[in-house]
């Protein structure tokens, strides 16, 4: 019987791989010759570099602009030139993925640390397109733990805050046991808050609480989502 659990989730496993290779490498077709590109982080975006990394070599003419310097370090190994907001502060296209999206295609992201710079990049671009794989999309934001960035001079005050508006918020650290800190030096808070019924009211309220560098919930930002499902990508339009 173990051995038939263990085939089960290796099996549940691939599924889901091959989900997000779909969706990763079908959004990367979307790009086209000349654009500005924002490079999302995570394991579905992954896929969407890996595409464009071959479609740079076949001769497409981009500019990415990374969300993290683990998406920075990729995206110049397979030959993705790089650019900055300084210099092209317009992104004509930006392929990221999420932790959670619901039916009016509102994110909860920050499970890899780039929640900050993933939504100033977003925020920059005329079109975000979301990637992801089957078990991403819910009914309700909530079950996967919201990330909060946070200087760390406030941790402990702004813990009080979202403790107040029901949530329950955990430190996030390494496998080692030390702090988990963002690529701007800052510390995360993942806060359980159960069903979000109003996202954009606790988006309005974590924006507005003192300490909070930036908070998980994407409301408004994205423009399409791709889904793998089994082995073909369904396209949800907001």
């Amino acid at each position: 019987m173990a051995n038939e659990n263990a085939g089960s989730l290796g099996s549940s496993r691939e599924d889901k791989g091959r989900e997000k290779e779909l969706a990763g490498r079908a959004a990367a077709k979307l790009v086209k010759d000349g654009d500005v590109v924002g490079l999302g982080t995570g394991s579905t975006a992954y896929f969407a570099i890996i595409e464009l990394g071959e479609r740079v070599k076949a001769g497409l003419k981009i500019i990415g602009i990374p969300t993290s310097t683990q998406t920075g370090d990729l995206a110049r190994d397979v030959g993705i030139p790089l650019t900055t907001l300084d210099e092209h502060p317009e992104i004509d296209i930006t392929i990221d993925g999420a932790d959670e999206v619901d039916p009016q295609l509102r994110l909860i992201k920050g499970g890899g640390g780039a929640l900050t710079r993933e939504k100033v990049i977003a925020s920059a671009s005329r079109k975000m397109v979301v990637v992801a794989d089957a078990a991403k999309m819910v009914a309700v934001l909530g079950k996967f733990p919201l990330p909060v960035e946070v200087i760390a001079f406030a941790r402990t005050v702004v813990e009080r805050k979202i403790t107040a508006l029901g949530g329950e918020p955990k430190l996030r650290t390494k496998k080692d046991g030390s702090t988990f800190l963002t690529d701007n030096g800052n510390p995360i808070l993942d806060c359980h808050f159960g069903k979000i019924t109003d996202p954009p009211g606790l988006a309005a309220e974590l924006s507005g609480m003192p300490g909070i560098v930036e908070h998980g919930l994407f409301i408004g930002l994205a423009k399409m989502v791709l889904v793998g499902r089994g082995d073909r990508v369904e396209e949800i339009r907001r």
